[in-house]
């Protein structure tokens, strides 16, 4: 895991290395163990390396592979790269690290930009082809390892992070209004390739894109699951390979030179994932959880469910409690982490967990994307009733924070739009070929757009944040098209994740399997009083928030009044929502 970035100049010019340094240095959290810059003519490379695999120098990026041409930067990790070390030994290929950056470069070389087909993993490369001066830019396919572009006339340039590119300089930072309408309506999700900023893009999930050396780009989408019933299966059999996908998993992700924990919520995900670590022999497994004060009548941790899990499997366990002496100011480190502005208020508890179990370990595997794989929100089981052509709209019902036309109530005239941009984009997605009934419409949008661009990403740069790797395995794509292919009705039963949940048993406890969904509760942001109030009403209230003038005074006015009363759709606070977009435009003046 780790942070690239590098240029590609359009103008004929030689490429800009200090400004890759700037974006290079600006990634620093993500890479602490290392650093490296190259440059070849119009194009310049960066990369912060944190040591995973191979911890010896011979896999410092960028890497550079005379024989064949190559240079490469990579974030991430290729699961199942010693399989194909032996599979390109066998064709002749010799190798001078044990790293998975270079078996990538070796699989570019041998398959195009189909290697990605051979990839099990999550990654995000940039490779530059020294005889034919191209770029190919790649991400994984589900996107957990993010992938920004800016580009001018004159030069383009990419980075793992949104502030890596405005550290280079040079960035249109005025407001994209479709993305903008998207983060006010879509549970403040942006799809690719847009952002909160018109002058950055992002490349999309299951992407390859080859950029030429006169700019002209080609994109090449590699997966995409269609969510209908592919497999014939009864239930029973569904549980045991799901159970068996889910065992794979996770034992991918125990791929390490140095020792891999687990975030361990206290949860059906997290604990499921313990649970198959024990039972693949894991002992002394170190599980960290987190817990912060109770507020508006709300407790602040789960404890008792994490405790309960760590003591059965006999783990070595750290709770981290977390007052409000420390909450308050670690908001501002990670709304400086984000990428993008990210309103879930569990970003800064990851944020804090991350920072205490970045002292104990390198790596830990994370219970992020179940609950959108296996239907386990709310919003799930209200669609197993629309009738297909209706499930855009019944989808939007459910899960929209607001409907395009309340925007004229928020926003100032200048930031308003004629069309119903987050509606179109869903009605398009549930248009597409494929997902047979509206729960797989949804589970379909979910997975491939909603999961991308808002907990993977969350997890991806709070975790970073603090040189830790996060990683996935209900991420893991196998599984994801097995998930797909299951009918709703399993999983949907026994109150969400139901299929799941009957995998489970036997393995975990019944009362962590039976208890009612819990999220990362962080009170003090979902009950906005005290400090956290003034410090959103100062944000609001500051010399660049009303330059700017986004939101309108009255309807800003009366979120201030009554702080707790205004909730989105799905019952998140209307006035974070709003504050921090503006945080985090001035966090990174924007």
């Amino acid at each position: 895991m780790c942070g690239l970035s590098g240029e590609l100049r359009l103008d004929g010019t030689l490429a800009d290395i200090a400004a890759v340094a700037r974006m290079t240095g600006a990634m620093e959290p993500r890479g602490p163990d290392g650093s490296g810059l190259w440059a070849h003519g119009p194009i310049a490379l960066g990369h912060r390396r944190l040591k995973i695999i191979d911890l010896s120098d011979k896999a410092a990026q960028p890497m550079v592979d005379s024989e064949l041409g190559l240079t490469g930067v990579f974030n991430g990790c290729l699961y199942n790269y010693k399989a194909l070390r032996t599979t390109l030994r066998a064709e002749g290929y010799r190798f001078f690290s044990t790293s998975d950056t270079e078996v990538l470069l070796k699989a570019y070389h041998r398959w195009g930009r189909d290697c990605v087909d051979h990839f099990k993993g999550m990654f995000a490369f940039v490779i530059a082809l020294r005889d034919s001066g191209t770029l190919v830019l790649g991400r994984d396919r589900l996107g957990v390892k993010p992938l920004y572009v800016s580009r001018d006339a004159a030069r383009l340039r990419f980075a793992s992070t949104l502030p890596a590119l405005l550290a280079g300089g040079g960035v249109d930072t005025e407001l994209d209004l479709v993305a903008l309408h998207h983060y006010m309506t879509f549970h403040s999700v942006v799809p690719p390739p847009r952002t909160i900023l018109a002058g950055v893009g992002k490349v999309p999930p299951a992407t390859v894109r080859t950029i030429r050396p006169d700019g002209s780009t080609e994109d090449h989408r590699y997966w995409s699951p269609d969510f209908t019933r592919t497999i014939a299966m009864g239930p029973a059999e569904w549980n045991a390979a799901v159970l068996d996908a889910l065992r794979t998993a996770v034992d991918r992700r125990m791929v390490a030179d140095v020792p891999v924990g687990v975030l361990l919520s206290g949860g059906l995900d997290s604990s499921f994932i313990v649970a198959l670590l024990a039972e693949a022999g894991q002992r002394d497994l170190a599980t960290f959880s987190i817990g912060f004060d109770a507020a508006g009548g709300e407790t602040g941790d789960e404890f008792a469910y994490s405790d309960l899990v760590a003591t059965h499997f006999g783990t070595d366990h750290q709770k981290i409690r977390v007052d409000d002496s420390r909450l308050l100011p670690a908001l501002a480190g990670a709304i400086g982490a984000m990428s993008e502005p990210m309103v879930s208020h569990d970003a800064v508890a990851f944020y804090l967990l991350s920072q205490e179990v970045s002292r104990h370990v390198k790596v830990v595997q994370s219970g992020q994307g179940a609950d959108e794989v296996f239907a386990g929100y709310d919003w799930y089981p209200p669609l197993a009733k629309a009738t297909r052509d209706r499930a855009a709209e019944s989808y939007a019902q459910v899960f929209f924070d607001r409907r395009h036309s309340a925007l004229a109530g928020i926003l100032n005239p200048p930031y308003l739009l004629d069309q119903d941009a987050g509606f179109a984009f869903v009605q398009a997605h549930f248009d597409a070929p494929g997902a047979e009934t509206a729960v797989d419409a949804a589970l379909r949008l979910d997975t491939m757009v909603m999961l991308v661009d808002d907990p993977v990403k969350r997890v991806d740069n709070m975790t970073m944040g603090w040189g830790l790797e996060a990683r996935t395995p209900f991420l893991d794509h196998d599984l994801v098209e097995l998930a797909g292919a299951c009918p709703p009705e399993l999983k949907l039963a026994e109150g969400g994740k139901g299929v799941l949940k009957r995998a489970a048993r036997g393995l975990l406890p019944d009362e962590v399997i039976d208890r009612t969904k819990g999220y990362f509760p962080v009170p003090a942001i979902r009950h906005l009083s005290g400090p956290y109030l003034e410090m959103v009403r100062e944000a609001l209230g500051a010399p660049a928030a009303k330059s700017r003038g986004l939101f309108r005074p009255e309807y800003v006015e009366r979120l201030l009044a009554a702080p707790s009363e205004h909730r989105t759709t799905l019952g998140a606070s209307q006035l974070w929502q709003v504050a921090l977009l503006e945080l985090w435009l001035q966090s990174h003046a924007v």
